[in-house]
């Protein structure tokens, strides 16, 4: 079973001397390292789905201007570790489409993977508890 410290691992680029930037792939910051591959499995969990549909449907989950290429690369190494199978369906509207479906071992992945969410959002409840406390003292390091 996975805990929090093996899904919090993402950490936004940070500049020398400067605040934390916006993470990779249009992702804000403190969202876990394998964020997108579980929002991906989550996605085509949901029902088959090709490509273009999950890049459109990442953003209501927070991942905002994603890399298309890095989304197919993702899906290509979900599929080589059995987590999705996919085939090419026609289009009545254009060329045909490669469309994703999760496999037992994918959905196991996913279940999994929600559980480390959960425990994460546990370590982060937890830390900002803390936090409000701190603030709560008007502690001296935490005065600008």
């Amino acid at each position: 079973m996975m805990s929090c410290t093996d899904f919090l691992t993402y950490a936004p680029s940070e500049p020398r001397g400067g605040a934390p930037r916006a993470g990779v792939l249009g992702v804000d910051a403190g969202l876990p390292r394998n964020y997108v591959r579980t929002c991906l499995a989550l996605l085509v969990a949901e029902g088959p789905v090709h490509g273009y549909q999950l890049l459109v449907r990442l953003e209501p989950l927070g991942i905002r201007s994603v890399d298309a290429g890095f989304v197919y690369r993702t899906l290509r190494t979900m599929e080589a570790n059995r987590h999705l199978v996919s085939s090419w369906e026609a289009s009545s509207s254009g060329p045909a489409r490669r469309t994703y479906r999760l496999t037992p071992a994918g959905a196991e992945w996913l279940h999994q993977s929600a559980a480390a969410l959960s425990a994460t959002r546990d370590c982060l409840s937890g830390y900002l508890h803390r936090h409000r406390r701190v603030q709560e003292r008007d502690h001296p390091c935490l005065t600008a």
